[in-house]
């Protein structure tokens, strides 16, 4: 594991997982992306640990993928699906690297058979969301928002798609059809996050909801968490995934036709302008 994810131990009974590329907003390449999978997957193995927190580090939660990495090549073998063939031409490469990278790793993150709880803070964009919705809660600081705009690149959305249990049907279509970000006040109202503190707070809080988690029986915790994820799948949510990751992939294939490359250039001024806009408040 590199130095783009922490693995700390702030107590006994809980790991911390911190995202740490802060100089690049910790956007997401795929060594990061494979550091948080070894991470995660030490922090379960420890018998030690009851519940794993999920930070970042610097002034922003994540900024999503890194565009600068675009790539379908891993760090190494796969570790969320059986995929090859990472290396092919036109899209079926990238359509590789995406199910095990991004849609595999999601999944498996959301099926940890230990309570996880997403710290978030400052501006969490688009692959962002993958890394926070997989988690079992969210806790953001006040001034923390929230955003997928990647409609500006000719893409449906972020290929982990949850957004519809997330923030509910016509929210999800305003983030999407706008890019503008959701404040932190407005996603707990929303449900999607379950606590909002001052941004001062935020690591102490989430250190004491972890600390109330450990003391429960770590077998009922796992039992509790399973029943909540069967029923999400029995709503349909997996097959809803499968769907919105193919029309994502189609999305990359028109901009591949269209553009010669698998977003639409002229969506990253539009986006870098969103991540500047100051999110609407609600009434």
């Amino acid at each position: 594991m590199s130095s783009s994810v922490l693995l700390e131990s702030p107590e006994t009974g809980i790991a911390r997982v911190v995202l740490n590329r802060p100089e690049r907003r910790n956007a997401q390449n795929p060594q990061m992306l494979y550091d948080l999978d070894e991470a995660l997957a030490i922090a379960v193995r420890d018998r030690t640990v009851r519940v794993i927190i999920l930070a970042g580090a610097g002034p922003d939660f994540s900024a999503g993928h890194d565009l600068n990495e675009r790539d379908s090549r891993i760090p190494g073998p796969s570790v969320a699906t059986l995929e090859g063939a990472f290396d092919a031409d036109g899209v079926e490469g990238r359509h590789a690297f995406e199910c095990e990278a991004y849609l595999g790793m999601c999944r498996r993150w959301r099926d940890l058979p230990k309570p996880t709880i997403a710290q978030a803070h400052g501006r969490c964009i688009a692959g962002a969301l993958m890394l926070l919705w997989p988690m079992d809660l969210i806790v953001a600081g006040e001034s923390a928002t929230f955003s997928d705009p990647v409609a500006a690149f000719g893409l449906n959305g972020a290929e982990y798609f949850t957004h519809v249990w997330e923030v509910g049907a016509r929210k999800a279509k305003e983030m999407l059809f706008t890019g503008a970000p959701v404040t932190a006040a407005d996603a707990h109202r929303l449900g999607m996050v379950n606590h909002v503190v001052p941004d001062d707070d935020l690591a102490d809080f989430t250190l004491d909801l972890a600390r109330r988690i450990a003391r429960m029986p770590e077998y009922a915790l796992r039992l509790a968490k399973s029943s909540v994820n069967n029923s999400l799948a029995a709503q349909g949510q997996d097959v809803a995934l499968e769907s919105a990751f193919a029309l994502h992939i189609a999305g990359h294939a028109n901009n591949l036709s269209r553009h010669g490359d698998i977003i639409d250039p002229g969506g990253v001024d539009t986006i870098r302008a969103l991540s500047r806009q100051a999110p609407e408040r609600a009434p």
